[in-house]
């Protein structure tokens, strides 16, 4: 809790649809005096929203509904175009958007990516908005979506070519927060871009659980390597941090685990890889340098897998 924020009372202006509430709290300012301050908050729950993409076909799905809040402010027909969403309404925000992108679209979407999540408009709403991706194939298609008639939904399913949907960006023609924020996120990754080989770090046990036994030590960089030949198999370029610094330590002179020269040269050569990978694949069984390489891997946004299977294969 905030020591500098003291709630004084709470009434609920309205409880029609969602909450209305007028909290009066103390502040406590910089020069550290207290000033009495009142705000509504409008309490509607959290929510969850999803950009489908076929990266195949070039297209995303969006929808197109009335919006009566942006009737009354300036939207002359009061139609927004936005990426399917709702409410979690005690749901996990992975099962919401799953039903809710069914409901909405008709496409029926097992593995969604979750992108982040946001207040919207932390000045009066209460709600965080959860954002997730997943790809979608006409062949997953189930019904025609529309939206569910005892919410008195009225849904247009859109399918647009990506390109243009960011287009309706810059035309005014999408006006609404969550989706400008989706597609601009697929933009950037490249979502919908061909698939392209990708320079993947496999991570895992070298020195860990071995108690420094050469043969127990060798056996943890076959696995590596053999993980990293199914990851060359697969399509894409393996890179294992042994395989920069073994060589290195051996043209350093007489070394031994632990060493000075190992301390110079071992982890900092894996984590300089690192900023030239793509990604990450986890392997094995306890290690905290694959640990740490797997946090510095998230914190440079680097896709991080602990499957082969996860890797996309490509042809």
């Amino acid at each position: 809790m905030n020591p500098r924020v003291k709630v004084v009372r709470t009434e609920v202006l309205s409880d029609n649809w969602y909450v209305l509430r007028k909290v009066t709290f103390d502040y406590q300012r910089a020069d550290g005096s207290w000033q009495t301050q009142a705000r509504e908050a409008y309490d509607r729950g959290n929510g969850a929203a999803i950009l489908l993409y076929d990266r195949e076909a070039g297209t995303v799905v969006l929808t197109r509904q009335f919006r009566l809040p942006t009737y009354v402010n300036g939207n002359p027909d009061g139609m927004l175009v936005e990426v399917c969403a709702g409410l979690l309404d005690q749901e996990s925000p992975e099962d919401c958007i799953r039903r809710e992108a069914q409901e909405e679209t008709g496409f029926r979407v097992d593995r969604v990516v979750k992108v982040g999540e946001a207040y919207m408009s932390p000045g009066s709403v209460t709600e965080i908005l959860h954002f997730f991706t997943a790809e979608y194939s006409k062949e997953m298609r189930v019904d025609a979506g529309g939206g569910v008639d005892h919410e008195q939904e009225h849904i247009e399913v859109l399918e647009v070519p990506f390109a243009r949907a960011l287009d309706m960006i810059d035309a005014r023609e999408i006006k609404d927060a969550k989706t400008i924020l989706l597609l601009r996120h697929a933009e950037r990754e490249g979502l919908l871009a061909p698939p392209r080989s990708l320079h993947i770090m496999v991570a895992g046990p070298y020195r860990s659980g071995t108690g420094d036994d050469p043969e127990k030590i060798a056996a943890n960089l076959r696995a590596m390597s053999k993980a990293a030949l199914a990851v060359y198999r697969r399509g894409h370029l393996p890179a294992v941090g042994e395989w920069y610094a073994l060589p290195l330590l051996n043209a350093a002179g007489a070394w031994t685990p632990g060493d000075a020269l190992y301390q110079e040269i071992f982890d900092p050569a894996a984590f300089r890889l690192l900023d030239r990978c793509d990604a990450i694949l986890r392997i094995g069984g306890p290690s905290a340098g694959a640990d740490e390489i797997v946090k510095a891997g998230r914190a440079k946004n680097k896709r991080i897998f602990t499957e082969i299977s996860e890797i996309p294969e490509l042809s």
